[in-house]
This record gives C-alpha cells, sequence and structure tokens, in this order.
C-alpha cells in the first residue's frame, strides 16, 4: 500500500493542505496513517473517500451531515452504492441543464425578435432551478434505497423475489386499467416486464418527483405507462376509474390510513381489487437485537411502521372498508456471512444509529464482523393483503 504524505496527497486531490487538516480536525476525514510527531499520512483509499465528501459539499449537506453519511465509505459496497447513485444525479443535472439552456434560448430568440416570451417556459425554468435544492435527499434517499435492495437483492433465501411473487398475486389480464401507488423507480414492472399483458393500462404514482423520473427512464417509453405525481390520501382520478390498485408497503405512510383506505375503494371498480404489501412485527428483527447489543441506546425507526397497518392488523383496517380481504404470506430469510452490506442496510435506516456510531464506526465494523462471519439469519415477515371492493 501507497502512502501519500498530507502535501502530496492534497496536490493530487487538487486540494489545499488547510482543507485536508481542516477535514482531520472536523473528524471527517482522517488519516490512515499518524507518526507520533503528527506527521499524516493517506492512501489511494482515502481519496475514494474524499470524493465522497466533495461531492455531498457541492450537493449542499452540511458538514455535520457529511460526517454521518460518510460513516462507512471506505467499505466497498458502501462505495459501489453511492457512486451508482452519484451517476444518477450527474445524469439528471445533465438533463435538468440541457432542459434550462432550451428554456433560456427560447427566452433570448424571443425578446430578439420583439416577440411575446412564453412565460410558461420561464416558469418551468423557476421549477427546474428549486429542483436542485432537493438534490441533497434525492441522493439519501436513493443511497439508503439501494443499500436496502442490495442486501435482500443478494442475500435472499426465495430466490424467486418479492417482486415477481407480488406480481403473480395482482393476477394481471388484459384489457385492465390499474393504478399503483407509490410506485418508487418502478421496479414491479422493470422486473416483470415479460409478464405485462399487451392491452393494459397502467398509471404509476408517486409522492416524490426523483423517484417519479427514474421510474420514467425505466418504462416511459412504454406507451401501456402514463406517471402522475399525487398524494395516496387524495387521488385525483374519478369513481370506479380503476380494476386493480396496487400499494406496496405504502399504506403505512399514508395519514390518516383510513382516507386513503377509502379513496382507494373510491377509483375502484366494483368488484376490482387492492394489492397491499406491507410487513409483521418479526421482520427483520434480527438486526435490532445485533446493533442494541452494541449500544442499547440505538433506535433504527422512530416508529413501527407495522403498527400503522402490518400483517398483525392490515386485516382489520381494510375489512372496515372493503366487501372482504385475504392474507397472502411471502417465505423467505436472509442469511449473510458479510458485515458490509449489512452494515449498509444498518446506516440506511431511519434513526439514531449514524449519530451515535459517528466515533465508534471501526469498533462496530469489528463488532458485526464478528457476529456474521459464521452465518447470520435474519428473519422477514412479509406479504400482501389482497380486498375486494
Amino acid at each position: 500500500m501507497e502512502y501519500y504524505s498530507s502535501g502530496e496527497f492534497a496536490r493530487k486531490a487538487h486540494v489545499t493542505q488547510r482543507t485536508i487538516r481542516y477535514y482531520d480536525a472536523k473528524n471527517i476525514l482522517k488519516p490512515s496513517f499518524k507518526t507520533e510527531a503528527g506527521a499524516r499520512f493517506y492512501t489511494d483509499e482515502d481519496l475514494a473517500r474524499l470524493q465522497q465528501i466533495l461531492l455531498l459539499k457541492y450537493l449542499g449537506f452540511s458538514l455535520d451531515d457529511i460526517r454521518e453519511i460518510t460513516l462507512a465509505s471506505a467499505d466497498r459496497h458502501f462505495l459501489l452504492d453511492s457512486l451508482l447513485v452519484q451517476r444518477k444525479l450527474v445524469e439528471e443535472r445533465a438533463e435538468t441543464m440541457h432542459a434550462m439552456m432550451n428554456a433560456i434560448d427560447s427566452a433570448v430568440d424571443a425578446l430578439r425578435g420583439e416577440q411575446m416570451i412564453n412565460w410558461e417556459s420561464m416558469l418551468d425554468l423557476i421549477h427546474m432551478t428549486a429542483m436542485e435544492r432537493s438534490l441533497k435527499t434525492q441522493y439519501q434517499n436513493a443511497t439508503n434505497i439501494a443499500s436496502r435492495i442490495r442486501l435482500h437483492h443478494d442475500y435472499s433465501v426465495n430466490r424467486q423475489g418479492w417482486f415477481a411473487w407480488v406480481m403473480e398475486q395482482c393476477g394481471l389480464r388484459d384489457g385492465m386499467k390499474v393504478l399503483e401507488i407509490g410506485c418508487g423507480n418502478g421496479a414491479l414492472w422493470s422486473e416483470n416486464a415479460d409478464r405485462i399483458p399487451d392491452s393494459i393500462e397502467i398509471t404509476l404514482s408517486d409522492i416524490s418527483d426523483g423517484m417519479l423520473r427514474d421510474a420514467k427512464r425505466a418504462l416511459g417509453k412504454d406507451r401501456r405507462f402514463h406517471f402522475r405525481r399525487f398524494d395516496g390520501v387524495k387521488i385525483p382520478y374519478k369513481d370506479e376509474s380503476f380494476d386493480l390498485v396496487i400499494a406496496n408497503h405504502v399504506l403505512f405512510y399514508c395519514d390518516p390510513l383510513e382516507k386513503a383506505l377509502g379513496e382507494i375503494a373510491r377509483v375502484l371498480t366494483k368488484g376490482g381489487r387492492l394489492v397491499a404489501g406491507t410487513y409483521g412485527r418479526a421482520h427483520m428483527r434480527e438486526i435490532t437485537t445485533l446493533v442494541q447489543e452494541f449500544n442499547p441506546e440505538i433506535v433504527l425507526a422512530a416508529e413501527h411502521l407495522y403498527d400503522r397497518f402490518g400483517l398483525e392488523n392490515g386485516g382489520e383496517a381494510l375489512n372496515g372498508i372493503f366487501r372482504n380481504s385475504e392474507l397472502r404470506r411471502y417465505e423467505d430469510a436472509i442469511e449473510i456471512s458479510d458485515a458490509e452490506p449489512l452494515i449498509a442496510y444498518i446506516l440506511s435506516c431511519h434513526g439514531n444509529q449514524n449519530r451515535l456510531l459517528l466515533d465508534r464506526y471501526k469498533e462496530f465494523h469489528d463488532f458485526v464482523n464478528r457476529k456474521v462471519k459464521t452465518g447470520f439469519h435474519i428473519t422477514k415477515d412479509a406479504g400482501v393483503f389482497l380486498a375486494e371492493k
């Protein structure tokens, strides 16, 4: 392994030594080696960490945010997920800048020709400029989602896969009109492209513009798909517009839940069905036990979403609105002996773990590595409710 002095490292990275010393003092980028005399030495892996820091700073993250987010920046799984998300954001920024340039050119041409300016295009330009401010949240959410998908995709016992199984429960057929609430990146459809009937109309919705853009990239050229942003508690369609509504791991976010269920029932045709995915109390419980063994103060989620709409209580919520409901469980588990993807998943949770692990990350990494190296079992307790109007 080659080591660089702080001066060599700064020149290699095109930053000042003062910046390198500042990041060290802020505990954001520590040197890989430090002599007793205080001389700092860095490696090529430290360059990868610095790249993460500079990108996040460019996206508008505070140094405190960066310190938390780059906890695991030396881990290959984290770095891979982060780079893939960065690529997507660069692609989005390029598309946005191109659209902004076209809007500006249109206004310039109108002014030069003493024509009426298209003020609607100016509003679009303002909207695109405002979108830049959401990149921080988008980066964070996309990296978290990537970490979660990787753990489930690479280490689940049931090789059919969740999305393939959910598609089976939907019972798609020609002529149907389908609405998915909270479609995310459209993975349910992109991963089951060969199972979608030719004569079908599918509307994908999400509350996140970023997620809808991801879904459009994956599916937008397919004329069977339409895209619309809205909140599940206010569905902007007429009564009895859809034969099937899919809400995959999204109803527990809807507030109030009763209103969202009422809206779904309203837009379903008579005899139409809701397919609602969720999970139960036992889901991933071994991960909570693991982190709390390291530090009992760690809480991975501020609230338990299954208390709002889970396998144990979802049927009761549905039965007051739909004619009948049936619970179908997806049999699966995770078996893992690699610490890094599990740690990436833990850091993606919406609790206090990143703050509590800031100064103990290496110790935590070693702890998890010892726990999983001979094999670690994680319960998966998920399924769908099928409800009929």
